[in-house]
């Protein structure tokens, strides 16, 4: 989806009656939708003698080829790397794994089997309870991985001429970001304690109860921060309190003092508590939910939250890529594609007539199923 974002052609090979994921319920229901934009879909029986034939024609001209089957499937079927190189040298091929290579190689592996090997659900949930984190943060990154390692593929490719083998993993992902947590535990020899039960590096630094009943959290992060909080919330005596000059002491002074500043944000509203927030300008933020994100009016106001039809013709509005680049938003051009939807222009693209690739179809070789036969 990165490298589609970014104006590569991107061509999903997916079994005839489709990619699996567009069956999925409940938490995965999403992820075909919001994955597949501005892709093109073949719906090809690729273990068929016939269907590899077309594959492989695919992959003479392709620039990249991204799979994430388990390990050693596509060295099975003869389209692993030494295979496909002989056939394009120039491919860049692209194996997104569970597992870089080493004794788990060859171990399937899952978003959340990850997260419990490598320490975040532990880092994330309480003590005696790991939790997952919300979303599929390891699937994601070690797809974000995998693209940057193909940017810099092609560009050695020029130099080169030849293309090679990109691996991004879910575990080494997950294990890259407790690297701060490996970090600390070797300055202060001994771990840190999951983050619901984490020591603030700062007095003011969690989440707030309001007057409507609604959360924030605030964050003071500054001694400055700290002065404009006592004067736009009208506390002189914290102002001068000597126990409180230097974020450090205001630290220790955490059990009488976090009581005290629940006590002042409490008898503010959601609304009041934002407005003197940004006043004071410290950071916080409303305990929000992601369906909240659909109102959010900043994100409506940059544009990131792009028009989008989903399948069945739900219409809604779905985050772009978080960045811009010289001012350029990378657009959504394309709602993912129903099964099959581009099999004939594709085709065409690689040299079959409109008899070929009826015979294909015949074949039962094109999907969705229900076309076979032309």
């Amino acid at each position: 989806m990165i490298l589609a974002d970014l104006g590569a052609e991107v061509i999903k090979v997916e079994p005839v009656d489709g990619d699996r994921t567009r069956k999925l319920k409940g938490f995965g229901g999403g992820f075909f939708g919001y994955f597949n934009r501005n892709k093109r879909s073949l719906a090809l029986d690729a273990d068929s003698k016939t269907g590899r034939e077309v594959l492989v024609k695919l992959l003479q001209s392709a620039d990249v080829l991204i799979e994430n089957f388990a390990p050693d499937s596509m060295a099975k079927r003869g389209l692993g790397p030494k295979h496909l190189e002989k056939i394009n040298p120039r491919l860049v091929y692209c194996a997104l794994k569970g597992f870089l290579p080493g004794p788990y190689e060859k171990r399937p592996a899952l978003d959340e089997v990850v997260q419990m090997m490598g320490g975040l659900a532990y880092m994330t949930g309480p003590t005696g309870r790991p939790l997952r984190a919300g979303t599929s943060v390891v699937d994601i990154m070690a797809g974000m991985f995998g693209a940057f390692g193909i940017v810099l593929a092609l560009k050695q490719r020029d130099r080169t001429g030849l293309g090679g083998l990109v691996e991004s993993a879910l575990f080494e992902s997950v294990v890259f970001l407790m690297g701060q947590h490996l970090a600390v535990t070797a300055m202060n020899g001994a771990p840190p304690p999951p983050m619901p039960e984490r020591v603030s590096s700062w007095a003011v630094y969690e989440i707030f109860a309001t007057s409507d009943g609604r959360q924030m959290f605030i964050g003071i992060t500054s001694d400055g921060q700290w002065k404009r909080f006592c004067e736009v919330f009208k506390q002189p005596v914290l102002a001068a309190d000597p126990r409180l000059a230097t974020n450090n002491q205001r630290i220790e002074a955490r059990p009488w003092l976090v009581p005290k500043v629940v006590e002042i944000f409490k008898r503010h509203s959601k609304d009041e508590l934002e407005r003197l927030c940004l006043e004071a300008d410290i950071s916080f933020a409303p305990v929000a939910q992601p369906q909240d994100l659909f109102d959010n009016p900043h994100l409506l106001a940059n544009g990131s939250l792009a028009p989008t039809t989903l399948s069945g013709g739900v219409k809604t509005r779905l985050p772009l890529l978080p960045f811009q680049i010289f001012g350029w938003r990378p657009p959504l051009l394309r709602d993912a594609p129903e099964v099959g939807q581009h099999n004939d222009e594709v085709l065409a693209e690689i040299g079959y007539d409109k008899a070929g690739i009826s015979a294909l179809k015949a074949a039962g070789m094109l999907g969705p199923k229900q076309a076979a036969g032309g």
